[in-house]
């Protein structure tokens, strides 16, 4: 089962488009915040997705949360924006988080730079930011959840 991940879209949602356009063989769409309603009318457009969506700090007001967990193919996903865990300092408290929730992958935004690392047997997956990347071009992931594993990728738009 595949699943897209998008962060960080700051009102650009031409490219939202052309990323769910491009991944409709994806089942889950998780969007990590950062102008939460950038996302909300492709629930509308793309209804085949199931759609994920947690605010960041630019969504001021949202009514939505901060983070949530899903279980997607038999795996445990926690999935936030991360300003409220000082992601800018490192990864110790989403792991730590993780970890309490029996999760075998975190996904986080909030710093626009691209990320994937394998701590304590967690997937953790920045996508980076879809619009204002700070680091090698704006991009998302890929996560590919199957029986012989998670495979997460980054993709550069």
């Amino acid at each position: 089962m595949r699943i897209v991940v998008i962060s960080d879209s700051h009102r650009q949602t031409r490219v939202i488009d052309k990323i769910l356009s491009s991944e409709l063989d994806a089942k889950h769409v998780f969007f990590l915040g950062d102008n939460a309603a950038d996302i909300e009318d492709f629930e509308f457009i793309y209804p085949n997705f199931n759609f994920h969506t947690v605010c960041g700090n630019c969504d001021f007001a949202s009514l939505l949360p901060t983070m949530g967990l899903e279980t997607v193919n038999g795996k445990r996903i926690l999935y936030t924006h991360g300003h409220t865990l000082s992601v800018k300092s490192g990864t110790g408290h989403l792991i730590e988080l993780a970890k309490k929730n029996n999760c075998d992958i975190i996904l986080y935004g909030h710093t626009h730079i691209p990320q994937i690392l394998y701590e304590d047997g967690i997937y953790i997956v920045n996508p980076g930011s879809c619009s204002r990347s700070r680091e090698g071009g704006n991009s998302y992931a890929v996560i590919d959840i199957t029986e012989q594993g998670i495979m997460p990728i980054i993709k550069r738009i």
